[in-house]
């Protein structure tokens, strides 16, 4: 798996996500979105769901950050929440599951660190922790994290609400643990990608800024109502 990690060194990885009760939902629309991210140079997917990533991989050879969202689940750890979900992305294509690695109760009676155990003993795919603070990735890598990303700074309580990506984070992150470090949250620019670069992040994930078209359509209606 070492070459799924220098295919995506430095470069960009594309979220092809649809937001609930969005028109693009489904592994059409998905896959169609992971080509175009392919066609601009683009070096991985991430994506959600079984489905849609069994369809990306199909039709596009990009290596593939796989996850799988349990709203059923509860309020606060539905993304990849369990070793079944885990290896069901896994078989679907991923070469690299993420899971969320925050401290915040969790589902199934399980922990990040049994989580991590329990899919290592059968799989051959990395484990990315999508954490929203120092303390979470240091404790997502001595649990087995094989990368660690910022996925969810600003998204619990007890993480910085910021408007922009946490780039703080990113830098404490690259400085502390030893697997490389993934930029993710709230990256809407190309300055912001080569900002955490700069600051050492092994690459950059961008979903809304680049796949949401309502969110980039609200953007432009925004600016010109305050004419």
């Amino acid at each position: 798996m070492h070459d799924v990690l220098d295919r995506i060194r430095g470069g960009l990885i594309v979220s092809c996500q649809a937001t609930e009760g969005s028109p693009l939902q489904g592994p059409r629309y998905m896959t169609a979105m992971a080509e175009c991210a392919q066609m601009s140079g683009a070096v991985g997917i991430r994506a959600n769901g079984v489905a849609d990533i069994r369809a990306i991989k199909a039709r596009v050879d990009l290596p593939m950050i796989g996850i799988l969202k349990r709203r059923d689940l509860g309020p606060t750890v539905w993304i990849t929440p369990d070793v079944e979900s885990a290896r069901a992305i896994e078989q679907a294509g991923a070469e690299i599951v993420a899971m969320d690695a925050t401290t915040r109760p969790r589902p199934l009676q399980t922990t990040f660190a049994s989580l991590c155990e329990a899919f290592k003993e059968t799989s051959s795919a990395l484990i990315m922790a999508d954490v929203s603070t120092l303390d979470e990735g240091l404790a997502a890598v001595e649990a087995g994290a094989d990368l660690v990303a910022t996925t969810l700074s600003g998204y619990t309580e007890y993480s910085p609400k910021l408007e922009g990506p946490d780039l703080e984070l990113v830098e404490a992150l690259v400085e502390k643990v030893d697997v490389p470090v993934v930029a993710e949250g709230r990256y809407m620019t190309p300055e912001h990608a080569r900002q955490a670069i700069a600051c050492g992040a092994h690459c950059v994930v961008i979903g809304q800024a680049i796949t949401n078209p309502i969110k980039i359509a609200e953007r432009f209606v925004l600016g010109l109502s305050r004419r």
